[in-house]
C-alpha cells in the first residue's frame, strides 16, 4: 500500500521528503577529520560532525565506513553499532548550524 499518495505532509521537511523525494544519495565519512558528508540526490552537501553522535564517535573507521542507506535513501544505518541516522535530523542539524552561526556572527546587532 502506498501511503504517500494520501499523505499530505504538513512539516516542511516532511514536503521535502514524502512529497518532493529528497534523499542520501552518499555519505563520506573521514574519522581523522570528525566529519561526516552528506551527499544528497539534488547536489546539495551537509557536514556534520562524527562526535555528534556517541555511537559514531566511538566507532572504528571500519565501523563508520560499514553503513548502508535505508528506506530508498531516506536514512542510513550502522547495523553493527545499532544507529539509524535519517535525512529529516541531518537537514535540521545543519540549519540549527546554520542559524546559531549567524546569530552568533550578528551578536552585537541583536536587541531584546
Amino acid at each position: 500500500m502506498n501511503t504517500s499518495a494520501r499523505y499530505k505532509a504538513k512539516d516542511p521537511i516532511d514536503v521535502l521528503i514524502f512529497e518532493k523525494g529528497l534523499r542520501i544519495k552518499n555519505l563520506v565519512i573521514d574519522k581523522e577529520l570528525d566529519l561526516i558528508v552528506i551527499i544528497l540526490n539534488t547536489g546539495k552537501v551537509l557536514e556534520g560532525k562524527i562526535s555528534d553522535y556517541p555511537k559514531l564517535k566511538a566507532a572504528s573507521s571500519d565501523q563508520l565506513n560499514s553503513w548502508k542507506l535505508i528506506s530508498g535513501g531516506i536514512g542510513a544505518t550502522w547495523e553493527t553499532l545499532n544507529e539509524d541516522l535519517s535525512v529529516k535530523g541531518f537537514i535540521k542539524a545543519a540549519a540549527m548550524k546554520s542559524i546559531l552561526r549567524d546569530l552568533l556572527d550578528n551578536q552585537t546587532k541583536i536587541a531584546i
